[in-house]
């Protein structure tokens, strides 16, 4: 009877698991699914809020007033709002930081890759990722308090507060990026391609430029779009270390100003809810929303384009 008992109770037991497991089962894609919806409620939530906020601006101000407009005067009774100067300075800080990071975090990419030994490249890369983990305001104090005095006293022009100085220092930040991404792309090139170039009398150089760069060149470009992307975007660098003017300039020793840094001296500046300036920071929002999202459409495309499978 024990023996029948115990057995009936490992039926019960195995049934009632089965049961919660089956309820689990069901549960779980259902909570999954849910979310996972939330990144996307969240995305059409902030599309919809710069959509809709965007439309209010330019019912006061006229599109291709705006985006063809080289005088930016939000404050004043005949306030002006061209974007064309926050674009510039937008641009040419990016600019600045991809000559930086791109030839730097690429070499750097192909050391670790193609020429460091193990242990070398075990102690190197996490030292060349804590550039990643500094807080960006630290960028900010460092291109405004030391690199734009080593730069004046080589450039005498150069305004105290001006765009080259924190274009080379987001450049310096977007290294890691640049770096790590490349490697990895670099790294999953298999062996048997640099063995079968080195067999033909390659020298490593040779095997780095003709086979392993070009076998890997979408994870490369990938990386350098998504460094794009993350210059456009940068703000406390550019906000404290490139100054507010608002003038229409091609001259990188002056001050200019980025879409970000605008919006961050709107928002903390005095701009009464329903004001045509209070609009205009979600006027630039968009522009800069759809920036981004161009970049990472093309670094998508690129990646899928070029992609090559072993």
């Amino acid at each position: 009877m024990d023996n029948k008992e115990s057995i009936r109770d490992m039926i019960e037991k195995k049934r009632s698991s089965t049961n919660i497991t089956s309820v689990t089962e069901k549960f779980m894609p259902k909570f999954l699914l849910a979310i996972a919806t939330i990144s996307i409620l969240t995305t059409l939530g902030i599309v919809i809020t710069l959509l809709t906020e965007t439309i209010n601006f330019f019912r006061d101000v006229p599109f291709l007033d705006f985006y063809t407009g080289t005088i930016l005067k939000p404050l004043g009774d005949d306030a002006q709002f061209g974007v064309l100067p926050l674009l510039t300075g937008t641009i040419y800080s990016t600019v600045i930081a991809m000559v930086v990071a791109i030839p730097v975090g690429l070499m750097a990419a192909i050391y670790l890759s193609e020429y460091a030994s193990d242990k070398v490249r075990r102690i190197l890369k996490p030292i060349l990722e804590i550039l990643a983990g500094i807080p960006t305001i630290v960028y900010g104090f460092f291109a405004y308090t030391f690199v734009t005095p080593l730069l004046r006293s080589f450039i005498p022009a150069l305004d105290p507060t001006n765009i080259l100085s924190p274009g080379l220092v987001m450049g310096i930040m977007i290294i890691p990026m640049v770096a790590s991404l490349s490697e990895d792309a670099m790294s999953s090139v298999p062996n048997s391609m640099r063995e079968g170039a080195l067999a033909l009398g390659s020298t490593r150089l040779e095997v780095t430029w003709k086979v392993v760069i070009p076998a890997a060149i979408s994870g490369i470009i990938a990386s350098f779009v998504l460094g794009i992307s993350r210059a456009i975007g940068e703000t406390m660098i550019v906000a404290i270390a490139s100054g507010s003017n608002k003038d229409f300039t091609f001259d990188i020793t002056q001050s200019m100003q980025t879409m970000t840094a605008y919006i961050v001296e709107v928002t903390g500046g005095e701009a009464p809810a329903g004001s045509t300036i209070y609009y205009s920071l979600y006027a630039v929002a968009m522009t800069l929303f759809v920036f981004t999202l161009i970049m990472n459409l093309v670094a998508q495309y690129i990646s899928r384009k070029y992609r090559e499978e072993y």
